[in-house]
């Protein structure tokens, strides 16, 4: 594998290597061992039933609005910053690495990589990279879709700039990023009130998401990109694609 001699420590589906471990970042060492570390987490939060209940019933439609950006692809690139519970990569991976492209999914916990393998065992040749997202080790201008799937509520403010930073970074010109996470429920919705003390204890950095939009989180130069942006259950979820111009930046 000639990535890892470049300095990229990857994990092939067809030949199972082991992965390099990267230290844990602070954040999910103190807040999140309890959900994406310990292996019984693994087992315990990675079914559809508990990660719909999470999700309050909407993990099936917040998928699909996800993997529908990926309908009708040809040889494209695409990257899933962080490995997530439920079987969105599985459906990715059928869109993508069938119809001729490349699916890489980075995560900086073995143990998640480990998980989302078992998931991709029947497809060949997806890339699993064991990356911190705030730092990637992936050439710029090499994708020509980057998701980022409920990953930005779990981390720091700090954190997330950097991320999004990244996912931009590697963007080619005419490329997308699509961001699906946590918003500002509208008015009206209970859960404005709700879910607001559940978030301040089992996750810290939620909230944020709440009093700052993505669209002002992302690099200055993607500010002006064209932006599509969709609302779920009351405004608490969103789907946002910011689309690259064609020209290089």
């Amino acid at each position: 594998m000639d990535n890892v001699s470049q300095g990229i420590a990857e994990w092939m589906v067809e030949d199972g290597d082991t992965p390099q471990t990267l230290r844990t970042p602070d954040y999910l060492s103190r807040h999140y061992w309890w959900a994406y570390i310990h292996p019984w987490a693994v087992k315990f939060w990675d079914h559809l039933p508990i990660v719909n209940m999470i999700l309050l019933g909407n993990y099936n439609r917040l998928r699909d609005a996800a993997l529908r950006e990926f309908d009708g692809l040809q040889n494209v690139n695409v990257l899933q910053i962080a490995a997530v519970y439920g079987n969105l990569s599985p459906g990715v991976a059928e869109r993508v690495v069938r119809c001729g492209g490349r699916f890489d999914i980075v995560d900086v916990l073995p143990i998640q990589l480990e998980n989302v393998r078992r998931k991709l065992a029947s497809i060949r040749g997806i890339r699993l990279l064991n990356q911190n997202s705030e730092k990637l080790n992936l050439a710029s201008a090499s994708y020509d879709k980057v998701m980022i799937f409920f990953l930005l509520h779990e981390q720091p403010e700090a954190a997330k700039g950097r991320t999004l930073a990244e996912a931009f970074r590697v963007l080619k010109p005419g490329g997308e990023v699509i961001i699906v996470d946590f918003a500002k429920p509208y008015r009206w919705n209970p859960f404005r009130y709700l879910w607001r003390v559940f978030l301040a204890v089992f996750e810290p950095f939620a909230l944020a998401m709440w009093w700052n939009d993505i669209a002002d989180m992302v690099p200055a130069f993607a500010r002006r990109w064209p932006m599509r942006r969709e609302r779920f259950f009351g405004g608490l979820f969103q789907k946002i694609v910011l689309s690259a111009p064609t020209a290089t930046r």
